[in-house]
């Protein structure tokens, strides 16, 4: 068999050195220690290598402010950041952190919200009781609501709740429109649901219903 061209040849006027096709195909890249090397900044690989799993907690910015500080030399300028992060279920937080361009100060306040989660109890998918929380000079009223009503809030209530599992809910912001107060009096109305069964006069009637229902072998002797 003829020994395969391995030279590179001329391929136009302007003298420009470029192996055939064949010849490139069956070349292999070695490093120095002769071991094979592998094709670089592959075009098709680099969509291939993207991490496609589903994220666990999604994050949601309320809200952006240019803030200034006066100092020696004149004015400072940043950028606060208000952020909401949630896994759609019963965990949610809120984070606000103060940065130099808007990025850093958004990824400041994710991490807060991250570090700042909270874990509150459900009735399906409405909250448990009826609830109104005070902060500073926010108010904030939430009610639960039958199936299909949705979710009737505004602003930055719903930001928040739409990051839950919370499906179903009535809400009134009072007071104060300062929208890190309202997230805040949020958190506090969600961390102050009791569930059902913990409710005054209803601690025994579980106890109750489960001493009424006999067992099995119960009834067989009361059969026999």
């Amino acid at each position: 068999m003829p020994e395969t061209d391995k030279t590179a040849k001329v391929v136009n006027k302007s003298g420009t050195l470029k192996m055939e096709d064949n010849v490139a195909a069956t070349k292999v890249q070695r490093d120095i220690s002769g071991r094979q090397m592998g094709r670089r900044n592959n075009r098709r690989d680099r969509g291939r290598n993207t991490d496609t799993a589903p994220k666990e907690f999604d994050t949601v910015t309320i809200n952006i402010d240019r803030v200034s500080r006066t100092v020696k030399g004149g004015r400072r300028m940043r950028f606060k950041a208000l952020v909401v992060m949630g896994n759609h279920k019963n965990k949610v937080g809120i984070g606000i952190a103060k940065g130099g361009d808007v990025t850093s100060a958004v990824q400041k306040a994710t991490a807060k919200a991250k570090k700042s989660m909270i874990e509150f109890d459900m009735d399906g998918e409405t909250i448990c009781h009826e609830v109104e929380t005070r902060k500073t000079g926010a108010d904030v009223l939430m009610k639960p609501a039958a199936p299909g009503t949705g979710i009737i809030a505004g602003g930055v209530v719903r930001s928040i709740i739409g990051l839950t599992g919370i499906k179903n809910l009535i809400s009134k912001s009072l007071g104060s429109t300062n929208k890190v107060n309202i997230a805040y009096a949020v958190i506090d109305g969600l961390k102050a649901q009791v569930p059902r069964k913990e409710w005054v006069g209803n601690e025994g009637k579980a106890e109750k219903a489960a001493k009424k229902t006999p067992t099995k072998k119960s009834a067989e002797k009361e059969n026999k």
